[in-house]
């Protein structure tokens, strides 16, 4: 179904409106980098900050692009269920190949209560593929392994999780209880070589908007089980993995691509400029892999 590199693309703006034009192009950027599937309107696209008008626009101009060549995974989760339901419905219409929703955040709700949920979330789409996000740093709050297995065992639409998290007994675990064919995504850059030993199939990794075509090799190479070459990639990306979060995503990932001439570096607040030190940092970073030129 979904496998390798499914890169989460930012969500342009300028002027405060969605920038139509630069999201068509980062599209375009890393189907032709060999990306596996692309996903919008999850943590890197600031969907919080967006109308629910505005994250279905995001969905319909990266469907429109896409035009049928990758899967697109938008991200259709929110905190409060009516919207996830619209969303997610919306999606499907729309003609995405699945939908990733986000453990819901700020509530810290208890195991019991991510089962309802996400139980209501399938059960409203039952023909529709649905991946779990699992971001306890940003939800506050983790889904068991054991909540996961039982959705599955209810659902079959829910096909797999996101795990955006540096806990990989987690994924062990979770292996454990739903079975290894459960579809497993890194959601942490530099962990994807990790997890993919572990038996993910892939990663949905901001790295890839700046590098498609090596973070789409190096899960290529994992699935074919040639780790000697998938870890000579992962040391290659490793600087690059990490500086996606020398600010919180997607600052870092924005401002270089502004200096790429892909977007304007402009963010929603509370979202802002990064410091000088970073942006320094960052720099010399873009001029190491080549993404801009040693003049920029």
């Amino acid at each position: 179904m979904f496998r390798g590199s499914i890169p989460p693309l930012p969500t342009p703006f300028r002027r405060g409106r969605i920038d139509e034009e630069a999201l068509r192009g980062l599209v375009e950027r890393v189907i032709q980098g060999g990306s596996h599937g692309l996903s919008v309107g999850g943590t890197t696209g600031e969907p919080g900050t967006q109308t629910l008008e505005e994250r279905k626009r995001v969905i319909e101009i990266a469907l429109e692009q896409a035009a049928g060549r990758v899967p697109v995974i938008p991200g259709t989760g929110a905190l409060r269920l009516e919207e996830t339901l619209e969303l997610t419905r919306f999606a499907r219409e729309a003609g995405a190949q699945g939908a990733m929703v986000i453990v819901p955040y700020y509530v810290k709700p208890n195991q019991e209560g991510l089962y309802r949920y996400f139980a209501e979330v399938a059960q409203a789409v039952p023909d529709f593929p649905i991946l779990i996000y699992n971001i306890p740093g940003r939800a506050g709050v983790e889904i068991a392994p054991r909540t996961v297995a039982r959705l599955r065992r209810d659902f079959p639409n829910i096909v797999g999780l996101k795990h955006s998290s540096k806990d990989l007994e987690y994924l062990s675990q979770l292996f454990q209880e739903v079975g290894q064919d459960f579809l497993v995504f890194c959601g942490l850059e530099s962990l994807t070589l990790p997890m993919m030993s572990l038996g993910a199939v892939g990663t949905i990794a901001a790295t890839a908007n700046w590098l498609p075509k090596e973070v789409a090799r190096l899960t290529e190479l994992a699935l074919a089980g040639d780790f000697q070459r998938a870890r000579e990639l992962h040391y290659h990306l490793l600087e690059a993995n990490e500086a996606i979060f020398w600010d919180t995503n997607p600052i870092p990932l924005k401002t270089v691509l502004s200096w790429m001439g892909l977007l304007e570096k402009e963010w929603r607040l509370p979202l802002g400029p990064t410091t000088p030190e970073v942006e320094e940092r960052l720099r010399a970073m873009a001029r190491r892999y080549r993404l801009i030129g040693e003049e920029a």
